[in-house]
């Protein structure tokens, strides 16, 4: 469902996919071959919400905006995600369950593992991990971090294919 909201209505691109089974509403940006699945909730009613190219915002996540937030290109935000008020960068996997709340800003190519807890104001540097609760950051090994660089998001992308041959799945 995708709703306008105090003038202000979502901007989704062509190539993107939003589940008729989402909620999408206010002022958020939706960019390129990005996908938007059932039971998510992406509410622009405070602030602006962006998410770049590629991203993929899976079931249940729920994105709000206290203050902008921006999401990079080809993300993962995993099943049930909540997040508050935050930056992330580009190439960044926020694993099942997490929880990022306010004034989090988050670099290139970061993990956040299943049902960590980023507590508020947390700067995560490129290349990072944050593992537990709360969330403690780790540098990741040069070889998982060529392995976030790489678009994960690939299989997603042709999902969107297949949704989007069934219109009333989503637009």
């Amino acid at each position: 469902m995708i709703r306008s909201f105090n003038g202000k209505t979502p901007r989704i691109a062509q190539s993107a996919f939003v589940s008729e089974a989402a909620y999408v509403i206010g002022d958020v940006e939706i960019g390129e071959n990005s996908g938007v699945f059932p039971g998510a909730v992406i509410r622009g009613d405070f602030a602006s919400i962006k998410i770049g190219r590629g991203t993929m915002v899976e079931d249940g996540s729920i994105i709000h905006s206290g203050v902008p937030v921006e999401i990079g290109d080809n993300c993962t935000i995993g099943h049930s995600v909540v997040m508050h008020g935050i930056k992330v960068g580009n190439n960044c996997l926020l694993g099942n369950n997490s929880t990022i709340l306010d004034n989090v800003k988050i670099g290139d190519r970061c993990i956040i593992a299943a049902g960590a807890l980023v507590s508020p104001n947390t700067e995560v540097p490129d290349n990072s991990m944050v593992m537990g609760i709360p969330g403690v950051i780790k540098s990741m090994s040069p070889d998982r971090r060529q392995q976030r660089g790489q678009g994960g998001n690939l299989t997603y992308m042709e999902l969107i294919k297949l949704y989007k041959k069934q219109p009333e799945l989503g637009r």
